[in-house]
């Protein structure tokens, strides 16, 4: 029996690393699977445009959990001939494909069911459902906007917001930090466009609330975009990290300049180093491979990420000086 059991414990141990790796990811899809329900069901009920356009929303959000998950694990396959430095940069494909939906489905349909029903308008039939529906969906939609910023703060350290969504190299991080951030938004301008809608006998400025969700959709999808690009067409390791790689170098006698030290990452926890460095005249073949070794030793230790390096002895008149 306790031999089953340590069986049953090794079987479940890494679905359960899984769960607690990709929690930001599988809370967001869970809130906003439940929370598409309740808006559409809501919308049936009231006619409200704006609570159509954040169900929408809700699906959008909840497609997009399911592609990041995807991209995790297909960036997650080892290297092979095809592919020597792996797949990770699959998972940046597919952020940027989130962010393209964003605006395009998101951002597109909520502007377009705005104008919409700003040209014929309906009044709301019961605001009391939807109040109460976009209320449940606040806290549901809070309580995996705090895990994200949890998530977020956990990875970022010292650095400032900007500057750690600027440096990250995993994007399913602040992808949903900003998604849940654009919904919450999101649901006070629905809430707003209802109340507004009732109180001043104008169902127009519900569906003018739709087209300021499309709007905050547009504007969070074009700075997901630009940063998934930047990540799909390769970024350079932290300058820190950097800097510190120059360091070693510049530790080791032998070596009489540095050309440069390249980085770029391979995957979110992957550095691809390559460095130019021009050598002694006077070093033997073999003492060169010793010095070589002692580098990419003491640069590994640097950073686990660091999987892959290349040090090419190249004189520095013929070498580009970074």
């Amino acid at each position: 029996m306790t031999q089953t059991h340590a069986t049953e414990r090794a079987a479940r141990s890494p679905l359960l690393a899984h769960l607690r790796q990709n929690i930001v990811l599988y809370g967001a899809l869970t809130a906003n699977l439940g929370i598409a329900i309740a808006k559409f069901v809501a919308a049936s009920l009231t006619g409200s445009s704006s609570m159509a356009t954040e169900g929408v929303h809700s699906v959008v959000d909840s497609g997009n959990q399911v592609l990041l998950l995807y991209g995790q694990h297909k960036a997650g396959r080892k290297a092979d001939a095809r592919h020597p430095f792996g797949y990770g940069r699959e998972l940046y494909f597919w952020a940027f494909v989130v962010a393209i939906l964003i605006f395009a489905v998101g951002a597109g349909i909520s502007i377009y069911e705005g104008i919409v029903h700003i040209q014929d308008p309906h009044p709301i039939a019961n605001p009391t459902i939807s109040y109460v529906v976009l209320a449940i969906a606040f806290v549901l939609e809070g309580s995996s906007w705090v895990t994200a910023v949890r998530d977020f703060n956990g990875k970022r350290g010292r650095q400032g917001w900007w500057q750690a969504v600027r440096r990250s190299k995993d994007p399913t991080g602040f992808i949903v930090l900003f998604e849940d951030s654009a919904a919450m938004v999101g649901l006070v301008i629905a809430a707003l466009g209802v109340w507004s809608s009732v109180y001043f006998a104008d169902a127009r400025l519900d569906g003018l609330a739709s087209v300021l969700i499309g709007l905050v959709l547009a504007c969070v999808a074009a700075l997901l975009a630009r940063e998934a690009k930047g990540l799909l067409i390769g970024e350079a390791a932290d300058p820190e990290l950097i800097a510190r790689l120059r360091a070693v170098l510049a530790a080791h006698p032998q070596i009489d300049s540095v050309n440069h030290v390249r980085t770029i990452h391979t995957a979110p926890d992957s550095i691809f180093v390559a460095v130019s460095a021009d050598f002694a005249d006077d070093l033997s073949m073999g003492v060169a491979e010793t010095v070589i070794e002692d580098i990419e030793a003491r640069m590994k230790q640097l950073s686990p990420s660091i999987s892959s390096i290349y040090i090419r002895p190249e004189k520095r008149e013929q070498a580009v000086v970074d």
